[in-house]
């Protein structure tokens, strides 16, 4: 199965204080065992970092970049895509929304994509399945 894998699956993983820390343990050795296709995207990537970097340092941060990233197909994003996605954000007019999760939305509608290890509703709304424990 392929599955895309979101800043909010990775973040949880990452960081054991976070609220669904558990279940994405769970999910992540789950999606291991089975040998799934793990996808993201260069822009999670970026985000994933800033993140990692911001709120748990820089040793987290090179954790997620040396132990993570590694095990995805990396989807480098191109000027269509980012287009697309911009123009995606912008028509949904919502704060809450961010770049990232259109460039998410429309790399998984490309691909075919309808499995997502991800802990941000948004997905589901789009119609994308979040994976759960």
């Amino acid at each position: 199965m392929n599955v895309f894998i979101d800043t909010s699956g990775y973040f949880s993983l990452l960081d054991r204080d976070e609220r669904n820390h558990q279940a994405a343990r769970q999910i992540w050795q789950r999606l291991l065992d089975n040998d799934d296709v793990l996808i993201t995207s260069n822009y999670v990537l970026v985000e994933m970092t800033a993140l990692a970097q911001n709120r748990l340092g820089m040793a987290a941060s090179a954790d997620f970049n040396n132990t993570f990233v590694p095990l995805a197909k990396m989807v480098w994003i191109d000027a269509e895509i980012h287009l697309a996605s911009v123009t995606a954000l912008l028509t949904a007019n919502r704060r809450q929304l961010s770049l990232v999760d259109c460039v998410s939305f429309e790399v998984c509608r490309r691909l075919n994509i309808h499995n997502v290890f991800a802990f941000d509703q948004h997905f589901e709304e789009q119609g994308f399945s979040l994976l759960s424990v």
